[in-house]
């Protein structure tokens, strides 16, 4: 089931947007943010619908909803699922006019949430991508924004067609940034938690930092610090944060060497139970 609210009215199905002139269709000035509803729980909604803002100030638009305003509405529409339900949320927003640049107040906005189960602690498979993520110079890194994903579009179909689910990306210095869809974490060979430090070229991730606060919470420190491609050939465990999955393990992983299977190892087990437990309250 899809549901979306635009232009005062929710409406079911694939609701129609876009005009074949609208700044975002032929020149790509749309962003659009990830949030979860968990039976009913909205875990860090507010961090996302505020970095919707923010990611539009940096394409050039202004948002025309506040926070408070995308939250009221976001509650309205859970409210039309069942309890249960666990649910995408989506709001973005798109520029409607302009040449070469959006005009910033003719920007417009969408709200849509849309069944999507948490996938289970199950595991995907990885590789390390032949691309890489844009430096803050080549390209918008500090938004979610839609243009974005024509590059991680790009490395999951490389990945799919070696046989993996996933792309672990790298930066133009060689260093390792991401899950072409999220964000990543390791544990290395002798036994450190470690992150890739935030260095312009993917996005602070909102359950990234949520998973880093939980597990100092219970005496774990995640080191945020640069980090090779050579790490990952040894490392114990490497599992992915983000809004789909939240903490999901990947179990087999085609770096340097040869493939190799990985654990659903005891910290990202104890990171998914931290981030489930934190939900319910919230």
């Amino acid at each position: 089931m899809y549901l979306t609210y635009y232009n005062g009215q929710w409406t079911e199905g694939n609701t129609p947007l876009f005009g074949a002139m609208d700044h975002s269709v032929w020149l790509g000035s749309s962003v659009f943010d990830g949030a979860r509803a968990l039976q009913g729980h909205l875990p860090d909604l507010r961090p996302h619908l505020q970095r919707v803002i923010a990611s539009s100030e940096q394409l050039g638009m202004t948002c025309p909803l506040s926070v408070d305003q995308m939250e009221a509405l976001v509650r309205e529409g859970v409210a039309k699922f069942p309890h249960d339900a666990e649910l995408y949320i989506r709001p973005l927003v798109f520029a409607s006019e302009g040449f070469l640049i959006p005009v910033p107040d003719k920007a417009a906005f969408a709200l849509t949430l849309f069944d999507a189960p948490l996938p289970p602690f199950t595991g995907f498979s990885a590789c390390l991508s032949n691309l890489q993520r844009p430096q803050p110079t080549m390209a918008p890194t500090d938004a979610k924004a839609s243009a974005l994903y024509a590059n991680t579009s790009r490395a999951l179909r490389e990945a799919k067609a070696r046989g993996y689910d996933n792309a672990i990306l790298l930066d133009i210095e060689g260093k390792v940034a991401e899950f072409a869809s999220s964000n990543l974490f390791l544990v290395t060979a002798d036994g450190a938690v470690v992150t890739p430090a935030l260095n312009g070229t993917f996005l602070a991730g909102i359950t990234r930092a949520r998973v880093i606060a939980l597990l100092a919470g219970v005496g774990v420190t995640v080191d945020e610090r640069s980090v090779t491609p050579e790490e990952l050939e040894s490392a114990r465990e490497i599992f992915s944060t983000g809004n789909y999955g939240k903490v999901t393990p990947c179990v087999r992983y085609g770096g340097l060497g040869e493939p190799r299977a990985l654990p659903a190892g005891p910290v990202a087990r104890q990171a998914r139970e931290l981030y489930l437990a934190f939900t319910e309250t919230t």
